[in-house]
Parts: structure tokens; sequence; C-alpha cells
């Protein structure tokens, strides 16, 4: 488990979904974010007090996480001496990115000099079996999107929040680094090797009691010609009992890819619920989670309405408004 509280490094960010990791960690533990340090051009901001390494060293900070997630999820060289200079100021580093924090030289030099560990994510730490598709006891959602980063984690979370206070059977099952830095546990799924993929959903997700649900973080979007992958082994993999659709409805573009544009909710609905039938013929679509951030309130309103009358279905921002009406249409 990372030690708290947290320093949220954000690096040169680009824009604030470049921070998504550091993002998803305020938003969900906030009572472990101490603070946010930026370099220069770093256009993210998490509005958290600003420290230096020395500031957060004094404030308290025992582990500095590494919060920025870029195209290709790299530890840029740039990073290199703050990362550094936080292990000498005896603060643990933890980063859920590609390359790894232990394969620096001068970071595991710093770490082993200070006595701090350094915590990858990013490595899968079991070996999973190649998946056999058979039905399992419990119940299973899943979110699917019309891109990435669109919001299919914090639907999952949302919803597991409200059913916990229920009183209900659900665990979040964490699928990606953000994911795993929150809760503390689950598979980085896009560091396993491809034929094993499902496997690991299949095992994170085990037979339960008839009445528990399995809430999983979605990962990329089936039309996303970078990460359609991952999406095929959590659907086939999760085997899941129920879909919610996730869109943002401001995005002009994949993420990524300015020559892709999204699908719309009716294409996603179809092509989701024809490769989950694939593994589960009872599959049904429960909701729509719309990330309405870019919104007015004004705006969100008239946007989920109207989706909600077109889609026939409950239509909400569970962030912003609770996840209550997806809870409510899980099936029995």
């Amino acid at each position: 488990m990372l030690k708290t509280p947290y320093l949220l490094f954000l690096g040169d960010a680009p824009d604030q979904l470049a921070a998504k990791v550091a993002q998803g960690v305020k938003d969900w533990r906030p009572e472990f974010a101490l603070g946010q340090l930026r370099l220069e051009g770093c256009r993210a901001d998490l509005r958290l007090p600003e420290m230096s390494i020395a500031d957060a060293a004094a404030a308290g900070a025992r582990t500095m996480i590494v919060g920025a997630a870029n195209r290709g999820g790299v530890i840029s060289r740039n990073w290199i001496e703050t990362l550094v200079a936080a292990s000498r100021a005896g603060m643990d580093i933890a980063s859920g990115l590609h390359n790894h924090l232990a394969d620096i030289p001068e970071l595991v030099a710093a770490a082993k000099q200070s006595g701090t560990n350094l915590f990858d994510v990013r490595v899968p730490r079991n070996d999973y079996p190649i998946a056999d598709g058979k039905p399992r006891t419990g119940k299973r959602c899943l979110a699917v999107g019309t891109d990435c980063s669109i919001g299919k984690m914090y639907t999952a979370l949302a919803m597991e929040k409200v059913m916990r206070a229920r009183a209900m059977k659900a665990s979040f099952r964490a699928t990606g680094q953000t994911g795993i830095l929150i809760t503390g546990s689950g598979v980085p799924l896009d560091a396993v090797v491809a034929d094993f993929m499902a496997g690991a959903v299949e095992w994170l997700t085990p037979d339960n009691d008839e009445d528990h649900w399995d809430l999983i973080e979605g990962q990329g979007s089936l039309f996303h010609p970078s990460f359609s992958g991952v999406t095929m082994a959590l659907i086939h993999g999760g085997r899941p009992d129920a879909l919610v659709l996730c869109h943002e409805p401001t995005r002009t573009h994949m993420r990524g890819l300015p020559h892709y544009t999204l699908p719309s909710l009716e294409e996603l609905r179809e092509l989701s619920l024809a490769t989950a039938r694939i593994v589960n013929p009872d599959v049904r679509v429960i909701g729509i989670s719309v990330n309405t951030a870019a919104l007015s309130p004004e705006e969100a309103r008239d946007y989920l309405s109207q989706t909600e009358e077109r889609m026939g279905l409950p239509a909400v921002d569970p962030f912003r408004d609770g996840a209550e009406r997806l809870v409510d249409s899980l099936p029995a």
C-alpha cells in the first residue's frame, strides 16, 4: 500500500486530460491529496496548493504520484530531476506509466541512498490464465465508451459508492493505473500480454455471490484504432450482464486521433451488444453516463434530457449528479 499523504506530480501536462491520473486520485481520495507540483509549461491544474519538493516534504508528503499520462504513457526525461529530488527528500515514488521507475539508474540510486521505494503500478504481478469464456456466478457491469479517457472509471466508482451506501454487495475492479492507484489493487490490463488479457479479467472477476456486482473499470473504446484491443478483452473476459454507455458531448475527434470522429451512442450500443453477446446472450445496456464537465448546469440538463428521450435509457452524469439511476436500472 502507498504511504499517504500524496504530492501529485503533474509534470508538463499539455492539458487537463493529460493529468487524468492525478485528477482521479484527487477526486476519489481527496483526503490524501496534499498538493500539486507542476513544471514549466504545464497546462493542467487540480486547484490544489502549489508545492515544491521542500514544501511537500515539510508538510509531510510521503509519496509522490506521477499524475500525468501522456500519449504513449512514458516517463519524460524532463521529469527525472524532479523525481530524483523527491526521492532524496524521503518520498516514495509511484507511477503507472509504461516505462518503469526501476529502469531509471539515477532514480534507483537515489531511492537506495535515501531508503525510499519505487512503485511501478503497470507491472503485472500474476501469471494470468487464457480465458475460457465459461459462465461465472455473481453479476458484472462494464462501462464502455465512445472514446478513451471519457469517464468509464468514474462511472464504475460512482456506482460502487451508491451500491455500498445501500448495503449492496459491490466491488470496483480496477484495470488501469489510475484505478489501481486509487484502490490499491487490480490488473494493469494494457501491460498484460495480449493472449492473456481476457483471462486476466476473468481472474479479476471470479465466481461470487449471486447478488454481488463487480463494477469493472472500462478501458479504451471499440471504435478507437489505437486502444480497441483492451476493450475487447474487457468485454469477453468480463462477460458483463450490464453495460453502461459513456460519452463526452464536446469531443470533436478521438483522443489523439484528429482524423477520427466519435461514433454515435446508437453505434456504440449496437457494436457493444453484438460483441458482448458472444459470451453472454443476456447482456443488457442499462443506461448512459455523460461527462458534462465542459457544459454549464443548464446545458448539461438539456443534453441529458434530450439523450434520455432519444435513447430510451436513463442518462446521467454520475460524478456531477450521482449514479443512483444507473444502479436502479441494474437487472435483479
